[in-house]
This record gives C-alpha cells, structure tokens and sequence, in this order.
C-alpha cells in the first residue's frame, strides 16, 4: 500500500501552529529559550539529537532564560535572482521546490514566481539574463510578462523593512497570507492584494514536453481539451522534432476555468508528439501564495537584548536553544506569562563570590553535589545541573569548591528557586550549536525555523 501527506495538509497543519503562536485571544504562551553553558565533550563539538523523552529532559535541565516569542511568518527557502542562473517555471507535478528553483527574490526585495523557463531555438534551457521588474516590462503588478531572455515571471508580494527585519535570513524569506479580516490593505500590502483579487483560477500555466516525435517539417497545431477555455500556445520545431511548446502571452493564451485538461498536437508532417499540460493552483496564481511557493515551513523570532532586566546571563556562553509551550511559574499550573524569565538555580554565600568564575564545576564539601556555575552575580551563584553533574542537593552552610578553579565560598541559603519552572510545559524544538557569547552590549536575534 502506498500513501502520502499532500502539501495541503502540511500547510494546514503550519497554518493551525502559526495561529495558535501569533494569537492573541487564546491562553496558549510560546517561549524561545538559550542554555548549555558548559562544553559538549573534549572538542565542544555539538552532538547530534534525538527524538527522546531524554532529549527534551536534557535541554531543560541546561535551561539558563526564555524570551516570549515576538513575532512568526511562514517561510520559504530564499532565492536571489542571479543574473546567469537556470530557473525552473512552475510545474504542478515536481515534489517540493525544483534544484533549479521557481520563484526568486530580487534587488529590491520584491518576490516573482516563473511560469515559463526561457529556452532557446533548440528547446534547451538558457540561464536569466534580465531583471524582473514589472515596472520596466511596461506592465503593471497584476500581469505576467516576458522579457528578452524568454523567462516569463509574475510579481507576487514585496516584503516590508518591518518583515525582512524579522524573517529574511540568508537561508529563508517570509511569505504572508493576506486573509481579508482587516477589510482594507495599507502599504506593500496593497500591490499583493491587487494580485490576490486578479488571481484567474485554472490557468494553464505551462507544457511539459513528453516525446518530440519525428519528421515534422512546420509547426503542429497544439489543441488544449479540458473543462476551461481560452488557453492556447505554440509549439517549435527543430531537426525533425517539436523541442518546446510555449503558452501564449497571459490575457491571449492561459485560459481560465480548467481543472483538468490534456493537450493534442496535430499536423506540421510528423507524428508522435505528446505533451502534458501544467495547470495552475486550484484558486489562482496569487490568491494564496503559500500554495504558489509550497509553504510548510514556518519561522519564530525573538530578539534578547542584552541582560533582559537581569532575566538573561551575560559573560558566559550557551550552546542550545529551544521552543517551549505553556511553561509554568514555580510550584504553581500558572503559566508565565511575562516577557522574559530566568530557569537557574542559585544560592546565596554567606560571602561576596567573587573568587568563584563562570563555567567552573563546582562541587558540595558535605553533600558531594556538583554543578556548572553559569553566573555570579553579587553574593548570588547561579547554576544549572545536567546528566553530567548529576542532581544532589545543596546544603546550607556546606563549603563549595571550584574542582577546576581555586574558586571556593560557604553557602547561605541553598535551593533558592528558579522564576519559572523549566520541567514543565511542552519542548517543541531542540537545537545544538557551536558555543555563542553574550555579552552586556549584545542583542542577538533568533531564529527558529520549522518544517512540518
């Protein structure tokens, strides 16, 4: 038995998460959060995870802070528009996005999809050698258009400063959903929904060339059968062989209403030519770009800044990074729900522990409890405890002594508790990377990016 999970209902799925993180109506609180300061192994090189109970226990146990997450965007992988490069039109019958991709960002952060590949005499393809820009092609931003290399292209969505600032990464660019709740459109949002409104359900957007057949001596005529009308194009022939069929221009020659069609050729002398029309999304070029870019892939940000009003450490390093759902105040089902949170552990000296350094091990004179300490603040040492420390308690009054540092005090008060209580909620998402330093003057800006 043979079975699939089809785009739709992956993007159903994305859509169903997304909303649930952006929504501000419900109870649901997503979180990021960074932690593991202490190394990997000897070469700190970062391990590989598992799908494990174990895995999202470990992430919480090196847990250090957790930002809300600020905003979230459907994605999709980013590609330049590089003078030079084959692309690929788009085609109804290729599983994920092409090697030779479909759709390309350009100069000025204005996002187009190609219909059709530009292909020479011979019907090989040919690298794109023009810009697209609707504006130079003399038309406006609802219409597909030619240029001079044989690519056609369509606009489909600029991305805003705000939304680059969020979501475009080297890797990834944000695709936005316009779903008309607002009732009216301000910005760059104007030129998509112009889109959204023209989108013509059931083009044919494109032939594939099954077989070229033999002995022609002219062109065929290229008849395409289905439950649409209007949709035409021409076919080219070289050394015997039709080598390419190309759709006529937008308005003369996509057609519209087709949601199934098959494609005749006849005469020009020869025999044997057959082609397969592509047939666009089920609402149209535009209407949802998601479905135009296949978008399963959705992307979450937050941007801690510096300490966070003490919430984050700084002068010490983290390795991990995760997305928790619904995490609680300590010894309590509340959910936190402030802005940032703090998830070490810490006690008191009965001394200023200046003499103690960051990412020493420590270890308990009485109890023979150990940790990592990921920050000293005043007479505060702040810790976390993994499989590798193991979990003894401290005790009050016993001495703590660095076992890879001259580092030593007595404690005051031990098992002080944590803001917010890492054991609890749900860990959607695991990261291990190379080590990264905070400093005071830092603001780094995360991205998590999910496939479904």
């Amino acid at each position: 038995m043979a079975a699939i999970v089809t785009d739709s209902l992956k993007r159903i799925l994305t859509n169903l998460l997304l909303t649930e993180i952006s929504s501000t109506s419900d109870t649901n609180e997503y979180y990021i959060g960074i932690g593991k300061s202490d190394e990997y192994n000897e070469t700190d090189t970062p391990t590989s995870l598992l799908r494990t109970i174990r895995s999202e226990r470990e992430v919480r146990d090196n847990i250090q802070s957790v930002k809300k997450v600020a905003s979230s965007s459907f994605v999709v992988p980013r590609y330049n528009w590089t003078s030079g490069t084959t692309y690929t039109g788009y085609n109804d019958n290729v599983v994920g996005i092409p090697t030779n991709p479909y759709y390309v960002l350009t100069e000025n952060n204005d996002v187009y999809i190609c219909l059709q590949q530009g292909k020479n005499a011979l019907g090989q393809a040919v690298p794109s050698t023009v810009l697209p820009n609707y504006s130079t092609a003399g038309v406006n931003q609802i219409q597909a258009f030619q240029t001079s290399d044989g690519y056609r292209w369509k606009f489909l969505f600029q991305i805003s400063a705000a939304r680059a600032n969020s979501f475009l990464s080297a890797n990834y660019l944000p695709v936005q959903f316009l779903d008309d709740s607002s009732g009216a459109y301000t910005g760059l949002e104007r030129d998509q929904a112009l889109v959204k409104e023209a989108a013509t359900p059931g083009q044919i957007l494109g032939v594939t060339l099954t077989s070229g057949g033999s002995s022609y001596t002219s062109a065929p005529t290229v008849t395409i059968n289905g439950n649409g009308s209007s949709a035409a194009a021409t076919a080219t022939v070289s050394g015997g062989a039709v080598v390419k069929i190309e759709m006529n221009n937008e308005s003369a020659g996509l057609g519209s209403g087709y949601d199934h069609a098959d494609i005749v050729i006849s005469g020009g002398g020869g025999t044997g030519a057959t082609a397969r029309p592509i047939i666009g999304p089920l609402d149209g070029i535009g209407a949802d770009i998601r479905d135009d870019l296949k978008a399963s892939t959705i992307m979450l940000n937050a941007k801690p800044d510096g300490s966070e009003s003490g919430a984050f450490v700084l002068g010490n390093d983290f390795r991990q990074i995760t997305v928790m759902r619904n995490i609680t105040l300590p010894d309590s089902d509340t959910l936190l729900t402030s802005l940032t949170a703090r998830g070490l552990k810490y006690h008191r000296m009965t001394t200023p522990a200046t003499s103690f350094t960051v990412d020493k091990f420590i270890r308990g004179a009485v109890s023979g409890a150990g940790a990592f300490i990921d920050e000293i603040d005043s007479d505060y040492i702040y810790y976390h405890q993994n499989e590798n420390t193991g979990f003894k308690s401290f005790q009050n009054g016993e001495t703590l002594g660095e076992s890879d540092g001259s580092g030593s005090g007595t404690i005051d008060s031990a098992g002080l508790s944590t803001s917010f209580d890492p054991y609890s909620g749900e860990v959607l998402y695991i990261e291990n990377r190379a080590r990264i330093v905070r400093d005071a003057l830092q603001t780094e800006d995360i991205k998590v990016v999910i496939t479904i």
